[in-house]
């Protein structure tokens, strides 16, 4: 890893890798196996302070720096993928209240959800609203002094085990995206539902659901910032989710080359190792290029998103397109270097492969990033 880092920084990734080494990966084939979500590497995250690196200092967290959350998610998707979107969905759900949240909310919730009290997720993908949120029936009616709630969100990441959401609904539908808000829905109070779960082809042990809502009452101070500003929110809540994707593309990449690399040196065919092969060492020189490349891209959008440059919307949709691009093409080729043995559920290599799938499609599909980084160079 040649992207400059601090020494604190190095000592930080560090940690994390002999963390994700020693406790998470051993934990790894087990999770996918099983698809059940792994409550003792959230108690394991729980206490090593992983939930709060998104959340500043003063409002209960221990970083300002995005770096972090991404370091943590790297070099947990180096291991387990499933494993790693614990981080990654509690920091996009906390994201949109550290952005268009009130002082009093950071206040409130930055502790809760830093000491994992609070179990969070993000609410804008519907039945009939995946990249084109204009097309969100969810609606919110305001009644007294609370909101009435009524519709579905879909394809919700960690749904099943969620207490909390930060959900996006329509409060003004002639409005189109102008009429959307954004709402901090709690269970205790508002009584969503869990609908379906999904069975999926990869990241089987982070669950995705539906959340139903009827007539669910939500408190009017649970309403963030204004009405009509929830999609403003979505979109900087997404300028700081995707370089989280992108990192967990580059752990995913970087992993599963380290094994690919390990398993050449070990198999013989035609009387040497096949690491001595010229075909399969260019394929280890173009893995190994990728990778330094999407990291360098992903940590410099974290720099972008920490200085809130005009330019973090265009950077963070190019380092989640190439990185995830990446993270296909090297866990693709892992395996096939692997042959037979890739294709084997004994080995970790179709594994990666399912789980680098996911990371082309959510957070905005590569096609929407494209559409997103065209529309910035032709401002």
């Amino acid at each position: 890893m040649y992207y400059q880092l601090t020494e604190e920084q190095k000592r930080f990734k560090e940690s994390v890798r002999r963390l994700a080494d020693e406790r998470v990966e051993p934990r790894a084939k087990e999770i996918d196996q099983k698809g059940e979500f792994p409550w003792d590497i959230f108690e394991l995250f729980k206490k090593q302070g992983y939930f709060g690196l998104c959340i500043p200092e003063v409002y209960g967290g221990q970083s300002s720096e995005h770096i972090y959350v991404c370091m943590a998610i790297e070099e947990v998707a180096r291991v387990c993928v499933s494993s790693s979107l614990i981080i990654q969905v509690q920091a996009l759900g906390t994201f949109p209240i550290m952005i268009g949240g009130s002082e009093d909310q950071k206040r409130k919730y930055g502790p809760l959800l830093a000491r994992g009290e609070k179990i969070i997720n993000f609410g804008l993908t519907e039945p009939e609203a995946g990249s084109d949120a204009s097309m969100m029936r969810t609606k919110a009616e305001l009644k007294n002094d609370k909101y009435m709630l009524n519709g579905t969100k879909h394809f919700m990441s960690n749904g099943p085990n969620v207490n909390t959401m930060v959900v996006f609904v329509l409060t003004d539908p002639p409005k189109g995206t102008r009429g959307i808000s954004a709402f901090i829905v709690e269970k205790e109070v508002s009584k969503f539902r869990v609908g379906k779960v999904e069975s999926k082809m990869g990241i089987r042990g982070a669950p995705t659901s539906e959340i139903l809502f009827q007539d669910c009452s939500v408190p009017k101070e649970n309403l963030l910032g204004e009405e009509g500003k929830g999609f403003r929110i979505a979109m900087a809540a997404l300028d700081a989710g995707r370089p989280t994707i992108a990192a967990q593309s580059v752990g995913l990449a970087q992993g599963a080359m380290e094994k690919s690399i390990r398993y050449a040196k070990e198999r013989i065919q035609f009387g040497k190792p096949i690491s001595e092969f010229q075909g399969i060492q260019w394929m280890f020189a173009d893995m190994a290029c990728e990778i330094e490349a999407a990291r360098a891209l992903t940590y410099q959008t974290c720099n972008l998103v920490d200085q809130n440059d005009p330019q973090k919307t265009y950077l963070s949709a190019c380092c989640k397109l190439f990185a995830s691009d990446v993270a296909m093409r090297v866990t693709t080729n892992a395996l096939q270097i692997a042959g037979g043995y890739g294709y084997m559920t004994d080995f970790p290599f179709e594994r990666m492969m399912r789980d680098a799938k996911i990371t082309q499609i959510y957070e905005g599909t590569n096609q929407i990033q494209k559409i997103v980084i065209a529309r910035e160079l032709l401002r």
